[in-house]
């Protein structure tokens, strides 16, 4: 708009005889030094740290929020990190995700108040407290002080809280930590028994079966990130049966299988093979015995194979 003003005025005075050519290049070239030069190398951190100290000094975020009270509420409460970990990799897609889509319904006119949260339920916690003070199960922890234990995981929760806010500032992330709920406050519970209850009573909720881990020596299921921590899950070596099931129709040959979990064997109704694996026929005392190919060797009581082939 500037330029096109700027045109206009040269072409009136054109018209008026009072400018000549050479004056009107000079006019030109001094407005268009007006404008900033830009750098040929730009130091992009640099200028994301000016963009977040600009909002920080202006306090956009507070106030994209305030000047849509009154309008449709599309509120949004973090689904908390565990209080015990560092910011990581994982977090950054879902912090931008986050982030989006409550820009997004602000920029739609929606009054969208967004708060951090802190899990503080679980395991994580208790873990790292034991590690702490040298435990080692439910004893030692009852030996301590129950409420003892409990106050030296409430201490942990905000441990690593600047790292957190440091990280989720600088990716970008606009979000309210001052007002951060954690899962621990009593508010917090109390909305989510509400919830529960509201559900029952609308009833929409079912009971059901589930398998899902079990830590005996926590005496407490676990979900399938505490199942993952240091020294919750490992490889080990267990006892396993190995089962002589009889064919029906030749009660002279018989498959073998081996399991580790030998109380489901009387619910047990069918046996299945591999049809890409090689199977062998051996005898033993007279019997014919089938077994996998690569397991013939943990029988020594096995003879040589007499026939081999695949599962079909």
């Amino acid at each position: 708009m500037a330029l096109f003003l700027f045109s206009r005025e040269l072409e009136s005075t054109s018209r008026n005889g009072s400018v000549d050519s050479q004056q009107r290049f000079d006019r030109t070239a001094h407005i268009m030094t007006r404008y900033t030069p830009v750098p040929t190398r730009l130091n992009l951190p640099a200028t994301e740290n000016g963009v977040l100290e600009h909002w920080r000094r202006d306090h956009t975020f507070e106030k994209s929020v305030a000047q849509r009270a009154g309008a449709p509420l599309y509120a949004f409460d973090d689904g908390p990190p565990f209080a015990t970990g560092l910011p990581h990799y994982g977090h950054i897609l879902t912090s931008y995700i986050k982030d989006v889509v409550p820009r997004y319904f602000t920029m739609r006119g929606y009054h969208v108040p967004r708060r951090w949260g802190w899990d503080c339920h679980g395991l994580p916690v208790e873990y790292e407290v034991e590690k702490e003070l040298g435990l080692s199960g439910p004893r030692e922890i009852a030996e301590l002080g129950l409420d003892r234990f409990i106050e030296q995981c409430r201490s942990l929760v905000l441990r690593y809280a600047n790292e957190w806010e440091r990280i989720v500032v600088r990716l970008g992330r606009w979000v309210d930590f001052s007002h951060a709920y954690k899962t621990m406050d009593r508010s917090y519970m109390d909305s989510v028994l509400w919830a529960f209850h509201r559900l029952h009573e609308l009833g929409l909720l079912y009971e059901g079966h589930k398998v899902v881990p079990y830590c005996c020596r926590c005496q407490t299921p676990l979900s399938n990130f505490e199942a993952k921590l240091d020294d919750a899950y490992r490889p080990r070596s267990d006892e396993s049966c190995t089962v002589k099931f009889r064919l029906r129709d030749d009660v002279t040959t018989s498959f073998l299988a081996w399991t580790t979990t030998p109380w489901t064997l009387p619910s047990n109704v069918a046996l299945a093979v591999n049809p890409d694996l090689e199977y062998v026929q051996c005898l033993v005392d007279g019997e014919h015995v089938w077994v996998a190919a690569e397991a013939r060797l943990r029988f020594s009581q096995l003879s040589e194979p007499v026939r081999q082939v695949k599962g079909r």
